[in-house]
């Protein structure tokens, strides 16, 4: 099947959070939104067609979950990826974050220091310090926009002993798909250190220009042993709004630990239409999800070119992975707040602040969401070039 990600969807005033909670964080609703990470584009046909299905029925009772959803996860892991994870050690979370607030809840104490780099999504910081722990952050190295994990500064930080250390593979937002030698050095460290890795990959399906994700747990047995992956259908099909992740546990007792803190509110089942959802889209999706890589890499490729052609204070490198593009502004000459309100007042964008994924590492960044119709995003590069142009005095 041919899908058209090229055609404009009306998403205003349909719940969209990208749209309709856009005024109230950025004081103006005549934006382009391209800020939180959904796609405005149409999700795979099997995935509605499973949802048609269940809706027909008309009756949506308390769901069970057959042994063929987490099949379908595990499956889907080994073709794309080569792993072969256990379906008896898979877990059902409404969402990786949720997930990455127990696992500090459950595997550290008050006061401790949790591990990751920065910048990153910035959801970390605050499933960090929401429960009473600090953030111990190691920024990531930057050369020409290219960034890599600093091994030095990294080993320095564990050795602070910390009980965890999230990793972001592939990285929100500076678009790396960590090597296999990368990962390996970051696992053996956290294994030496006796550091337990959380491994957020998400966004492990959304692979750019001929790039592969490596999931940590395949690095060695050794690692493996030391990791859980947290893994989703949401970023790559679209379904955030249906709450449903998948994580991946090395042994029973670190599976039953992060159970039974959900298990005691009760909180355990899909909803309806995610437990169908899920299944068809690892089952049947992906041949849309090839046709959606083709038109990422193409959105990619437009923004690349249009900066070094019209706008040249602003630079990109070229991500390996994801639909977000990170954004070095530097060359505006805008500091602090003016450069976030100059995307809103000037270029009339909604973009991510740089700063909200580290305060330092972040400043004079913005991330740009390129998910949308070619029209969107070219409307969106003329805005901000007409609004560059005025500013630089072009």
């Amino acid at each position: 099947m041919k899908y058209d990600f090229d055609r404009p969807i009306d998403r205003w005033n349909n719940f969209a959070a990208k749209y309709d909670e856009m005024e109230a964080r950025f004081g103006r609703r005549d934006l382009i939104p391209m800020w939180i990470a959904d796609m405005d584009l149409m999700t795979a046909q099997p995935i509605l067609d499973a949802i048609d299905a269940r809706n027909r029925q008309g009756i949506f009772g308390y769901t069970s979950r057959p042994d063929s959803y987490f099949e379908a996860v595990c499956q889907w892991q080994e073709k794309r990826n080569g792993w072969k994870p256990d379906p008896a050690l898979c877990l059902y979370t409404l969402g990786v974050v949720p997930a990455l607030c127990t696992f500090v809840r459950e595997f550290s104490k008050p006061g401790d220091e949790i591990l990751f780099t920065t910048p990153v999504y910035g959801e970390f910081f605050d499933s960090v310090e929401n429960w009473g722990r600090k953030c111990l952050t190691v920024p990531l190295k930057e050369e020409n926009g290219y960034y890599s994990m600093d091994f030095e500064a990294f080993e320095e930080a564990l050795k602070r002993r910390p009980p965890l250390f999230i990793l972001c593979n592939p990285h929100n937002p500076v678009g790396r798909a960590w090597t296999a030698d990368e990962l390996r050095r970051m696992g053996e460290l956290c294994v030496q250190y006796g550091t337990l890795i959380i491994s957020d990959e998400i966004h492990s399906d959304l692979m750019l220009f001929g790039h592969k994700h490596i999931p940590m747990a395949t690095v060695s047995e050794e690692i493996a042993a030391n990791t859980i992956t947290c893994t989703s259908a949401t970023k790559t099909f679209n379904l955030a709004g249906l709450q449903a992740a998948t994580l991946m546990f090395p042994n029973e007792k670190l599976r039953d630990t992060y159970q039974a803190f959900w298990k005691s509110m009760d909180v355990h089942r899909n909803n309806s239409f995610s437990l169908v959802a899920v299944e068809a889209a690892f089952r049947y999706g992906e041949e849309w999800l090839e046709q959606l890589l083709a038109h990422l890499e193409r959105n990619v490729k437009y923004v690349e070119d249009y900066l070094k052609e019209n706008i040249p204070e602003i630079t990109l490198h070229r991500p390996e992975c994801t639909y977000l593009l990170w954004l070095n502004c530097k060359g505006l000459g805008l500091a602090g707040d003016a450069l976030p309100q100059f995307m809103i007042n000037e270029a009339h964008l909604a973009l991510n602040d740089g700063r909200g994924f580290g305060k330092t590492e972040g400043e004079g960044y913005m991330r740009m969401n390129i998910a949308c119709p070619m029209c969107t995003l070219e409307k969106a590069m003329a805005q901000l070039k007409a609004a560059v142009d005025k500013h630089m005095g072009r």
